[in-house]
């Protein structure tokens, strides 16, 4: 069970646990964006290609019938 404090206690120690963390600097955050844009891009490009390969398939096989 969780033992209860006071708001101002529990706020000290968020702030004592926050200045412990290592922020990343600026062109960290920058390089890590650009390679979650990147990745989500050929992410697009695939899906898009496959989506567009099953319906073609799709479509063959179903026009097979008529």
């Amino acid at each position: 069970m969780a033992s209860k404090s006071n708001p101002f206690a529990f706020l000290q120690q968020v702030r004592s646990e926050t200045s412990k963390v290592t922020w990343p600097s600026r062109r960290e955050t920058m390089i890590s964006t650009l390679m979650v844009l990147a990745m989500v891009f050929f992410a697009a490009l695939f899906f898009f290609g496959a989506d567009q390969l099953i319906g073609w398939v799709l479509g063959l096989v179903l026009s097979v019938g008529n």
